[in-house]
């Protein structure tokens, strides 16, 4: 995602301290407007689907997806199928029981026309239609069909199809019965998204194959099917998996060295909610745990995760002490020793979920703590009794990690001393800003001395803060956290933060909220700034969830005339330059790295916020972010070796 930062604008004040309105601005009653039916969408899409970038126009997908996905829950569905057509528009097929028709008594409209165009009109409201959903306010399929420039639909139901047109939203006639079902049901979608909203309507379609999988296996025994039309041959992926979230689990271990050779399944019914744990640990040291409540993944957690923490940790003591593994109480195991290593998914489907927030990023059920604990605690104890060898390797396992948690607070209790001892409690290296608001503070994090030179001249001391390194950066994907607290690279970034790291880390504490990688643009570069998002993905992954990690984009080419002087990004930018300055003396000037610019060059081009250009770094996919730290940078070479040469035929231009 680009992100430019600006200033606010500051009206003068009048007497009293209050702010002056621009002249002629006047609120009154005429001012008040009411948006009727779906203008409230197209007025202000980002409400409904969050933006209008690439995100948001796959966010589209999901609604539609998720719908078939709600079927296929409810018992009703077995088979999805998604196409990216030829002209770029997606059609989803599924055999359900297609939307209902007929006259819907509130709107005195039909009902497949209601659910189409009228925000928070479904059929998940009042239990009827679905006892699980993952759409619980009724706004998806309208969402999507007024950001649309079309959108056709079709009923197959009772032995008959229905269909309907729209366009940006409003229906182009009535529902009208177009044939005979011949013995087929379900629901028919094909929209096109509106180009006067979306900043691209180009779909990925990996993008959508990362997501559908997901899907799949959250959904044991749908057969999903992705087909893109665009190219000849068609690219075809179908998913279907029988063990559901333990083949999640085993797909994202595939990389890795595993203790045991199957995940431990754990699914038990309470009441009308169904739990699913999948677990399995493997010889590395980061912790992944998915969530999921009725198919929507929920990255902040809530009541379902911290049920299986707690259940985790206290099954694997109890069971330890009765082998006699734990003698003493105060040997036991904390939670952060068990769960390293471990890679974990929770699936919980429920009728009345509580999200906290509108992006349903957390779980507040508060009944689901007590019925997961339960479950897992059950399910958990019977494994271990059956499999006690594989206990004994996850209880090895941990207690080597509570060995290593021992010496890592002893290196972050040193640390703090350390640190404390020094006049300004922070590192030599660092230049800070005089700002003391973490909101308008920058930290930019520069690769090498000599461009930490350049980048401290050519700063705007009272808001940006420059911390060089230098040297070889620690890879932590392959270390514990008291290596990395030993590092002499790591150690001056966790002290310039503020926030802690491991159990103290506290995302309150953060001094920047603004945290900006900044490195050459080349192949070095890169490697720097992969080495810097590997540490802050699996150390402190809550800077990059609260959108506070970026990437500065600095040039790699200046072209000029003498008198007049552009920067280019990458060769791409290059050519474009130069054709669009359409002079044939031009100097052209490759930067073999950020030392070779000035101070005025690097503020220029990269530091002041009215010109650069920041790449916000986001998880958009926790999965297959997962997946691509483990591949890239975990200790197995095999993986990272099948992945560079599968993706060798992309390479265009390389940089050795």
């Amino acid at each position: 995602m680009n992100a430019q930062a600006t200033d606010m604008e500051q009206l003068p004040a009048e007497p009293g301290g209050r702010r002056k309105g621009r002249p002629g601005a006047e609120y009154g009653a005429d001012a008040i407007q009411v948006l009727e039916g779906l203008e409230a969408v197209r007025r202000r899409p980002g409400m409904y689907i969050g933006s209008t970038d690439a995100r948001g126009l796959h966010h589209l997908v999901w609604e539609i997806v998720d719908n078939s996905i709600d079927e296929a829950m409810a018992g009703h569905a077995s088979h999805i199928q998604i196409q990216i057509r030829p002209d770029g528009s997606i059609r989803n097929i599924d055999d359900g029981r297609g939307v209902p028709v007929g006259r819907q008594k509130q709107t005195g409209r039909d009902a497949l026309e209601v659910v189409h165009t009228v925000l928070h009109a479904g059929g998940k409201f009042g239990g009827g239609g679905y006892k699980v959903s993952g759409g619980l306010h009724g706004v998806g399929v309208s969402v999507v069909n007024a950001l649309s420039e079309w959108m056709h639909v079709e009923s197959a139901r009772d032995g008959k199809v229905w269909a309907q047109e729209y366009e940006r939203g409003t229906p182009t006639g009535p529902v009208r019965q177009v044939g005979s079902s011949q013995g087929r049901h379900g629901t028919t979608t094909t929209f096109m998204p509106d180009s006067q909203v979306f900043d691209s309507t180009t779909f990925s379609f990996e993008t959508i194959s990362q997501r559908i999988r997901e899907s799949a296996y959250l959904t044991k025994g749908v057969h999903i099917r992705l087909v893109d039309q665009r190219e000849t041959p068609w690219r075809d992926r179908s998913f279907h998996f029988e063990g559901g979230i333990a083949s999640f689990v085993r797909h994202l271990n595939r990389d890795k060295e595993t203790l045991g050779t199957r995940p431990i399944a754990i699914e038990r019914k309470d009441g009308t909610t169904t739990i699913e744990v999948a677990i399995q640990y493997n010889d590395a040291y980061a912790e992944t745990v998915l969530a999921f409540a009725n198919n929507i993944h929920t990255v902040d957690g809530g009541s379902h995760v911290t049920g299986f923490r707690a259940a985790l940790t206290s099954s694997l003591n109890d069971w330890a002490r009765r082998q006699g593994i734990i003698k003493d109480s105060k040997d036991n195991l904390s939670g952060e020793d068990v769960r390293e290593g471990l890679t974990a998914v929770i699936s919980v489907k429920l009728t009345e979920p509580q999200f906290e927030g509108q992006t349903k990023a957390k779980l507040g059920n508060a009944e689901v703590k007590g019925q997961v604990q339960a479950a897992v605690s059950e399910g958990l104890g019977q494994y271990l009794d059956e499999n006690p060898g594989d206990g004994r390797r996850i209880i090895e396992k941990s207690m080597t990690a509570q060995r290593a948690r021992e010496a890592a607070r002893k290196a972050r209790d040193l640390v703090i001393r350390k640190s404390a001892l020094e006049s300004s409690a922070l590192p030599g290296k660092l230049a800070d800003c005089q700002e003391r608001d973490p909101e308008r503070s920058e930290l930019y994090i520069v690769e090498g001395d000599s461009a930490g030179g350049s980048a401290k001249q050519g700063r705007d001391r009272r808001f940006q803060a420059i911390l060089p390194l230098f040297g070889k950066m620690l890879n932590v994907e392959r270390a514990r956290l008291d290596k990395v607290l030993g590092s002499e690279k790591i150690r001056p970034l966790i002290i310039a933060l503020g926030t802690g790291i491991g159990d103290t880390f506290d995302i309150a504490r953060l001094r920047y909220h603004k945290v900006i990688l900044l490195a050459d643009a080349d192949v070095d570069g890169a490697h720097i700034r992969t080495l810097l998002m590997t540490f802050f993905f699996r150390n402190m992954p809550q800077i990059i969830e609260n959108g506070h990690l970026y990437i500065a984009q600095p040039p790699l080419f200046r072209v000029s005339t003498g008198k007049v002087t552009n920067y280019a990004r990458d060769e791409k930018d290059r050519d474009r330059i130069v054709k669009e300055m359409k002079v044939k003396n031009l100097t052209i000037q490759r930067f073999k790295g950020l030392g070779e610019m000035n101070a005025e060059q690097l503020w220029e081009t990269t530091l002041n916020p009215a010109t650069r250009t920041l790449l916000r770094v986001d998880i958009d996919d926790a999965a297959a972010a997962e997946t691509y730290f483990s591949k890239l940078m975990g200790e197995k070479v095999e993986p990272r070796r099948d992945w560079i040469t599968s993706q060798s035929r992309k390479v265009q231009n390389l940089d050795i």
